[in-house]
């Protein structure tokens, strides 16, 4: 797998695009992108609830570098699905760093339709290589095995436990794909629980903005013989 793992955390004072150039190098096309994006975000909170609102002065480091790190932990990737997409972190986010790449392409699955919306509107506004499906996770894998999309990543912040997002991805992983998700201070637990169901490769890298997170990169995934489907999320 790509990617560098770095050590040092972003500094909870950093801010604007200093916070994300400290995740990766970003050029001129970049860094405009990425301030239309946070201005579209702050246009649109009062009337969408994109970002829980005691995160939005901080939207630089919590949500745009936060976001980044997907990217930066698998750059060979250019095809990207990302599930439960919300504002866009990190799908919008990735697909602004692809936006001059040859082939870069993102797909954000989000079913809630204020929030698709949005994300259409950023996609359309900064020409972004992104389409937006606004359908239930359930629904993806029969559409997209009708129309034979691949993807190289899979990607998803703050949606289901590891168990959950292997079971969302298990199309796109089994066939290839690697799950790049931010995970939090209970994912040993979760880690625990997926092998039960789950075989599958996994690295951590340590996040660079909260000290208990961290992202993790999975492949090689197969279904255990005696699993079962895990539960119903609420959050899809």
């Amino acid at each position: 797998m790509a990617g560098k793992t770095a050590n040092a955390f972003v500094a909870s004072d950093a801010d604007g695009l200093g916070a994300v150039r400290a995740i990766l190098p970003l050029d001129a096309a970049m860094e405009a992108r990425f301030v239309a994006y946070v201005e579209l975000v702050r246009k649109w909170q009062p009337v969408k609830n994109l970002v829980a609102p005691s995160t939005l002065p901080d939207i630089w480091r919590r949500h745009v570098a936060d976001g980044a790190q997907a990217f930066a932990a698998l750059p060979a990737a250019k095809r990207w699905l990302d599930l439960g997409s919300g504002a866009g972190f990190p799908g919008l986010v990735t697909a602004i760093l692809l936006a001059d790449v040859e082939g870069g392409a993102v797909t954000l699955v989000e079913s809630n339709g204020r929030k698709a919306a949005f994300l259409q509107t950023v996609a359309r506004e900064l020409k972004l290589p992104a389409r937006v499906v606004s359908e239930r996770i359930e629904s993806i894998p029969e559409r997209f095995k009708e129309t034979g999309d691949r993807f190289d990543a899979v990607s998803a912040r703050a949606l289901a436990s590891l168990d959950r997002l292997l079971a969302y991805a298990e199309a796109w992983l089994t066939a290839g794909a690697t799950g790049v998700f931010h995970k939090g201070q209970d994912f040993a637990a979760e880690r625990r629980q997926a092998a039960l169901s789950w075989s599958f490769d996994l690295i951590e890298r340590q996040s660079r903005i909260e000290p208990d997170s961290r992202i993790v990169l999975v492949d090689h995934v197969r279904r255990l013989p005696t699993a079962g489907l895990p539960e119903q999320d609420a959050r899809r």
